[in-house]
């Protein structure tokens, strides 16, 4: 297991560095706008201009504060897409790529274990995008105060357990197809579906109460309903994460039952 981890995090450093890059350059970007248009009421003024029903969708009914600004610009948007796609893009190539490649069957051939082989590949998905998750933490924390966003910075670290989570529901459903199935495309259209019905079974709820109960659907929900960034630790997070365990457990489950394809 400890082989094909390290193998796993060595084969796509470029990759976690290159998504890095692209955190940063997302955060600074948009965070830095919040002390010219969030502090003097024009995002305020903007925004009642929209539709309520989009504002709703977006979460930027709470962008005037510097959590809620944070929460709808970043972690709500391209925070959520970007570490999302990296996380189904890993998922599917754990096994289902590398069983397409041939890579799989002969890793299997030289003593490395079935059950082994997917718990070190899902360790590295996990480390991946807590790397991931903990640098946004921390840039997060470093930035609060240059750009007058205000933070509580006891509250980034649940902000960080419910991103981190969201983002590996969706990889670990893509490990999980991909060790059910051995297709890669499966695995990421089932990881890519995952996440689309997560934000808008959330969007929906956020437009009537008679839809909340929608939310018990929407891992979105689970992570970013009680805005943590704002409010701290929520139950969410619990089923957020007891789910991840549950499908990783799974994708262990489902290659030692399956005749791989050679």
């Amino acid at each position: 297991m400890i082989a094909v981890f390290v193998r796993a995090l060595a084969e796509t450093w470029r990759a976690l560095l290159i998504w890095t890059l692209a955190i940063s350059a997302v955060m600074m970007l948009y965070l830095s706008l919040y002390p010219s248009i969030g502090l003097d009421g024009q995002m305020m003024s903007l925004l009642e201009t929209l539709p309520p029903s989009l504002v709703n969708t977006l979460g930027f009914d709470q962008i005037a504060t510097g959590a809620g600004y944070a929460q709808a610009t970043f972690y709500g948007l391209l925070g959520f897409v970007l570490p999302t796609v990296a996380a189904i893009g890993w998922g599917s190539a754990a096994v289902a790529g590398a069983e397409e490649q041939g890579r799989l069957e002969l890793d299997l051939a030289h003593g490395i274990s079935r059950s082994g082989y997917v718990a070190g590949q899902a360790l590295a998905l996990v480390a991946r995008l807590l790397w991931l998750g903990v640098y946004a933490g921390v840039l997060l924390a470093l930035v609060s105060a240059p750009f007058e966003l205000d933070l509580e910075r006891a509250n980034i670290v649940p902000q960080t357990a419910a991103a981190v989570g969201l983002w590996l529901f969706s990889g670990s459903v893509a490990l999980l197809v991909g060790s059910l199935t051995g297709r890669r495309a499966w695995a990421t259209g089932a990881g890519a579906l995952v996440a689309a019905a997560a934000f808008l079974f959330n969007g929906i709820a956020n437009q009537r109460d008679d839809f909340d109960a929608l939310r018990v659907f929407s891992p979105y929900s689970w992570a970013f309903h009680e805005t943590p960034l704002s409010d701290g630790p929520s139950p969410g997070l619990w089923p957020l994460w007891i789910g991840v365990a549950v499908l990783l457990a799974g994708s262990v489950a489902a290659l030692t039952r399956r005749d791989i394809r050679g």
